[in-house]
């Protein structure tokens, strides 16, 4: 049934061309016309599809007053530690010849062991190159050659009511093919999991197991990687997101000169959708762009003239209506590019170049670390700048102390990567060298002001 409506398809899409040179559209009449399928469409981009087991050894503590309603609050860190096997299955894109791959982080991105399976049952240990928890994206290597591999497509390209297939490991049943349209383009704010940005959405099934797998065009090249659905069951309810192959590309680049970290432009601003009501209120015919609501001082777009109250609305370009499509266009430009940038100021349409760049590490940091013989031993702690703010999501205006990794203890008594140091008992912190020493004045019973997303924390313990 469905080769037979494939068929119907393909036969009355070709319609309105034949019937320009004399024909008319038909149904199937021949055993051959009734066999068109996406059959020879996938033998071409399966092998490329890669199965990945990936394994992770954690430390466990079982507490004896675990189970316990009163006690398992209270002794929850009491116990021995064992270590525990996690284990997850996903899916995986060979991306060139010489065993390239590209996978969600999810899947891979904390893994200590990771095998890659064909479709022919050929066996790899792979190594992560470049992994983002942001992106939801990963880059693998396996030591192979001459390896089947799927061409990446122009995301941009893509349109929406394109036939696609998304093929991967759905369960661990084995590689499975489902077919579907692109329901919509520049998706954002709205998949689940750990990817934030833009995405491509099919109806095309996705289920666990899907992740990380290929999502193909009509002409068997690649336009994007699935990564998440929309779900209130678990199962498939036909909104599946993809995160597309321009992104993919830039992964690889950047795996190809040897980063291990991915880096992402900087653009330094906080903005907000333009709604219907914002587009009233200022003067615009429609509701388009971002409206700029803060803008730091070193900010690539500042120094091009851009001011706080603009409207962004492209980049290189393209189209932009949130803050997380723009972050991708960015992006997928990658750093020491000059993109041009369309905005509106004051009414007036303007467009400026930008170079592309970096969050700068300035002021440093002053990055410490607090060794064994210090109260809260293991904590890190750091002086926050732009580049500290981007890698732990602080917002542009935040300033003081910040604390990068807690460590065992800081853990133990509530402190969170992020959290911002503002007084340990009476004394200000001012600089991450005042931490060990206010600490030490404090013991045994110190009581800790952090701040925490807007709010205002007081930590005490006994060291």
């Amino acid at each position: 049934m469905i080769r037979l409506l494939c068929a119907f398809l393909m036969i009355s899409l070709a319609g309105p061309g034949s019937a320009q040179s004399g024909t008319e559209a038909r149904v199937p009449s021949s055993a051959a016309e009734i066999s068109l399928s996406f059959a020879p469409m996938v033998k071409e981009a399966a092998p490329a599809v890669v199965n990945i087991y990936a394994r992770r050894v954690v430390q466990t503590r079982r507490s004896p007053f675990q189970d316990d309603p009163f006690f398992g609050g209270f002794f929850r860190d009491f116990g021995s530690a064992r270590p525990r096997v996690q284990n997850s299955l996903g899916s995986g894109v060979i991306v060139s010849s010489d065993g390239y791959v590209v996978s969600n982080y999810h899947v891979v991105g904390q893994a200590d062991d990771i095998r890659v399976v064909l479709n022919d049952r050929r066996e790899f240990h792979a190594r992560v190159l470049i992994g983002d928890e942001d992106s939801d994206l990963a880059i693998l290597k396996i030591d192979a050659e001459d390896m089947p591999f799927l061409q990446l497509r122009d995301s941009d390209t893509v349109e929406v009511g394109e036939l696609v297939l998304a093929i991967g490991n759905p369960f661990g049943v084995g590689q499975t093919v489902s077919s579907g349209i692109v329901s919509g383009l520049a998706r954002s704010g709205t998949a689940t999991g750990s990817a934030r940005g833009y995405f491509i959405q099919t109806d095309a099934p996705i289920n666990p197991g899907n992740s990380g797998g290929a999502l193909i065009d009509v002409a068997g090249r690649m336009i994007g990687i699935n990564t998440s659905i929309l779900t209130r069951s678990g199962g498939s309810n036909g909104i599946g997101f993809a995160i597309p192959a321009a992104l993919v590309a830039q992964f690889l680049k950047q795996a190809r000169d040897g980063k291990s970290v991915f880096e992402r432009p900087w653009a330094g601003v906080t903005g907000q959708p333009v709604d219907a009501d914002l587009s009233d209120g200022l003067g615009l015919l429609r509701p388009e762009g971002i409206v700029l609501t803060a803008l730091h001082q070193a900010s690539p777009l500042a120094q091009a003239g851009i001011t706080v109250g603009d409207v962004i609305v492209e980049v290189a370009g393209r189209p932009v209506n949130t803050p997380a499509e723009m972050v991708f266009r960015m992006s997928v430009q990658g750093l020491g590019e000059t993109v041009e940038i369309v905005y509106l100021h004051e009414g007036d349409l303007m467009r400026t170049p930008v170079t592309l760049i970096a969050p700068p590490d300035d002021p440093p940091r002053d990055l410490a670390v607090l060794s064994d013989r210090e109260v809260l031993a293991g904590m890190q702690i750091a002086r926050i700048n732009p580049a500290v703010a981007a890698e732990l999501g602080l917002s542009l205006d935040k300033e003081g102390i910040v604390v990068v990794e807690p460590g065992p203890l800081g853990r133990r008594v509530g402190l969170q990567p992020g959290d911002v140091i503002r007084r340990i008992d009476r004394a200000v912190i001012q600089s991450p060298s005042d931490v060990g020493p206010a600490l030490r004045q404090a013991a045994p019973t110190v009581a800790m002001e952090t701040e925490r997303g807007g709010q205002r924390l007081i930590l005490r313990f006994r060291a």
